[in-house]
């Protein structure tokens, strides 16, 4: 098999609809399948899946558990050569598969891509470029962990994006919406670390394959594009424990590690959470 492609939703059925609907008819050539991770939803969406799309394999969680540990369960249970962690809200189009597969294949290095998105204007979104949020960079300018995300923090970062969004180059970290992995670099780095619940899985994935000698990339030769989805309450108690806490979990994870952290030693500190099977 040589891609799985895995979507968690939590309360998201109409936008899930549409975007099966538009990866079913993107009629690729590259083999996938497709896990649904229904996490905890009370919306039906376990029944508009077996009615609309009974080729899908379906992994129900009676309780909210969180990205990492449902992106985990559905990567187990996966068998692609990729895995292909899609938002909901994402429509995909008909070429991006087969361009993404290609140029992983082309680029054995690579551990991880995200894609160029725009909304639903077709408007360009510069985070499937630029995945920091603000607050994350402040906390690793002024940890001293800067160095360690250096496009992140490139003086030129907000000059000429009309170019730069059509430029696939290296990128510091994976966009959560989007993120292309390959599974022989997470055998090496570990599944997605549990701790981070609904934030920072995917700096503290990108952050890992880079320290295992792999790369990370943005890919522009395709775009993806994003439904209008639900806004979070940023004032909410749920909200803010689960942002600024995936914020602490990675500077007590990391800065008092960086001195000591080797490439040879990745697998021992980070070993795999599961089997593959």
């Amino acid at each position: 098999m040589k891609l799985s492609v895995i979507l968690v939703s939590h309360q998201a059925k109409n936008s899930l609809r549409l975007a099966l609907n538009a990866l079913y008819k993107s009629n690729s050539a590259v083999e996938f399948e497709v896990i649904i991770v229904d996490n905890a939803s009370d919306d039906r969406t376990f029944e508009m899946l077996q009615q609309s799309f009974p080729q899908v394999r379906i992994v129900t969680n009676p309780v909210f558990e969180g990205y990492s540990r449902a992106y985990n369960k559905a990567i187990r249970a996966s068998k692609g050569t990729y895995v292909l962690l899609l938002s909901p809200d994402m429509m995909i189009k008909n070429d991006s598969i087969e361009k993404l597969c290609r140029f992983m294949d082309q680029h054995p290095l690579a551990g991880g891509s995200s894609v160029r998105m725009v909304d639903y204007n077709g408007d360009y979104l510069p985070e499937s470029r630029y995945g920091l949020p603000a607050a994350w960079s402040t906390l690793l300018k002024f940890s001293g962990m800067g160095n360690y995300f250096p496009r992140s923090f490139s003086k030129q970062k907000g000059r000429g994006d009309w170019v730069k969004e059509f430029e696939t180059s290296e990128a510091d970290t994976l966009h959560p919406d989007c993120m292309l992995l390959r599974r022989s670099a997470l055998e090496k780095t570990g599944w997605f670390d549990e701790r981070f619940k609904s934030f920072g899985y995917n700096i503290d994935m990108a952050y890992r394959l880079r320290l295992s000698g792999f790369k990370t990339y943005y890919f522009s030769k395709t775009y993806l594009m994003q439904l209008p989805g639900k806004r979070l309450n940023k004032f909410s108690w749920t909200y803010i424990s689960n942002f600024y806490g995936a914020m602490f979990i990675f500077a007590t994870k990391y800065l008092f590690k960086l001195p000591v952290i080797r490439l040879k030693d990745i697998g021992e500190i980070y070993p795999s959470q599961y089997e593959v099977e």
